[in-house]
């Protein structure tokens, strides 16, 4: 139950510290990736309490994802019903689900797939669609949902389709990615300058991800305090 006078909060998974920054609000304690590791980290660091004054009473993962489906273009938003582990698969709460959708009721219900590392190439994202049937994929879902699993917490899905079914991410773009989600400039300079025919789809994904962060803004708006929690 926590101290008394404890802050009840919902643990929003994240990616990147953009995303971090806009699910942060009443309510909500954001935890930062990229990736499994860093995600571990953050949500062992709030669930053990190590964050004085705070008590989690669900989590959820929010943020971006690449797109499965061909029919999902950068902004559309999906509500996970499950989550795709390697372990298997892990549902969902039915109640969150549907409040989510009740408050977003242009959103996709549908699997999630979660990896450990980006699925950087559009052929490989059009075979993890036919295997599972997933319709987005990221790299921190899994572990959120198996974290919640555990602990006997709801569990929750919101994504973003950043990047669609048919783009490959561009070679110069996951070469200037720091550990921490940032971009260091210098390499991306020089990997455009050995691979210049990478600029148009590096201007093409940039596009797809201001889409993405405007489509996240007004998703997370629409949510509200503890990511409408029932």
């Amino acid at each position: 139950m926590g101290a008394p006078g404890a802050q009840a909060v919902v643990a929003a998974v994240c990616g990147l510290p953009f995303e971090a920054a806009i699910a942060a609000g009443p309510g909500v304690a954001p935890v930062c990736g990229p990736g499994p590791a860093r995600v571990a980290a953050g949500l062992q660091a709030l669930l053990a309490g190590q964050r004085p004054g705070i008590i989690s009473v669900g989590i959820v993962s929010f943020g971006c994802a690449g797109g499965l489906d061909p029919g999902l273009a950068p902004g559309s938003c999906v509500v996970a019903t499950a989550v795709l582990t390697r372990t298997g698969i892990v549902a969902a709460d039915p109640a969150w689900v549907q409040a989510l959708l009740a408050r977003l009721p242009d959103a996709r219900a549908g699997l999630l797939a979660g990896m450990d590392l980006p699925l950087a190439a559009a052929a490989g994202k059009a075979q993890l669609w036919r295997d599972s049937g997933a319709c987005a994929v990221d790299m921190e879902s899994h572990v959120a949902a198996r974290e919640a699993q555990r602990l006997g917490l709801p569990f929750a899905a919101c994504r973003v389709v950043l990047d669609p079914a048919w783009r490959s991410l561009p070679s110069c773009a996951l070469a200037a990615l720091r550990d921490d989600g940032g971009t260091v400039w210098l390499p991306l300079l020089g990997a455009l300058a050995r691979l210049p025919r990478e600029l148009a789809p590096l201007c093409g994904l940039a596009r797809e991800a201001w889409l993405a962060r405007r489509a996240l803004r007004r998703v997370r708006a629409r949510l509200g305090p503890h990511f409408s929690l029932p």
